[in-house]
């Protein structure tokens, strides 16, 4: 399927959305939507590095961010479900708390934190537009207090108990980031947000580096195509060499299979 131009990307495709969140007064806006509070100012710090999944269907851009009262906010879009999102939570909990703490501070400087994952899919299958974990005493409920906050939202929500109408509307407005979307919201701060992305998308800079990206990732989509296939071919030649041709069929349609295979005769 051909990508979309950037002029008509919405906001949950990855680039878009770090290029967005770059924007201070965006990235304000919407931490303020998702927590339901105000913030007086936000610093931003993008992690630009592209990490490539083994069938590179997905690019790591996060938003790192925090405020004039030292409160520390990890933010990530997530579009494909690759069934981590409580560990890598757990790992990206311990990122922050490692750059955060300076050596020999005591623990009490450790900041709180909000790890967000914005999800076009149910992250948990129970239809929330909204899971908000903390640590908290199984035989009591006493919270740990350790100032920690996990949040997974879910574009595809249908429970609305419990969960803002702003904030449901910013939800639709991440998967349909259109002129009609952001009418129907009829919310000023879904207003905004979309003004700034509409000017946003006339950048051209911004443009260019979209293009470049998309070059890149089908660069390493063929390198990887052209590596997986000659791998498979010497895998299929000792297989055959070694009388067990019946396994090369199996192979090819068993990723388990085929990477145990690989493992056996040091490929």
């Amino acid at each position: 399927m051909a990508r979309k131009k950037f002029e008509e990307l919405d906001l949950c495709d990855p680039f878009l959305f770090v290029a967005a969140l770059e924007d201070e007064v965006i990235c304000r806006l919407i931490l303020e939507m998702i927590l339901g509070r105000p913030i007086a100012k936000i610093r931003v710090h993008a992690e630009h590095t592209i990490l490539y999944s083994s069938d590179f269907r997905s690019v790591r851009l996060d938003i790192y961010a925090s405020d004039e009262v030292q409160v520390e906010y990890d933010i990530e879009m997530q579009n494909e479900d690759e069934h981590n999102l409580p560990k890598r939570s757990r790992y990206y909990q311990g990122e922050m708390d490692i750059t955060s703490l300076k050596p020999g501070e005591d623990f009490k400087s450790l900041r709180p934190c909000f790890i967000i994952f914005i999800c076009t899919f149910d992250p948990f299958g129970k239809g929330l537009y909204r899971y908000t974990f903390e640590n908290k005493c199984l035989e009591t409920e006493l919270s740990l207090g350790d100032e920690v906050q996990k949040i997974f939202l879910n574009t595809k929500g249908i429970h609305t108990e419990g969960v803002s109408e702003e904030l449901i509307h910013l939800l639709k407005y991440i998967e349909n980031s259109t002129d009609t979307c952001a009418a129907e919201a009829k919310n000023a701060t879904i207003q905004k947000i979309h003004s700034r992305i509409k000017e946003m998308k006339k950048n051209r800079n911004l443009g260019v580096r979209y293009m470049q990206m998309e070059e890149l990732l089908k660069k390493r989509e063929q390198e990887g195509i052209v590596e997986g296939e000659r791998r498979f071919g010497e895998l299929a030649l000792k297989l055959s060499e070694t009388g067990r041709e019946k396994e090369i069929i199996e192979a090819a349609s068993n990723p388990k299979l085929r990477q145990a295979l690989y493992g056996e005769f040091g490929l």
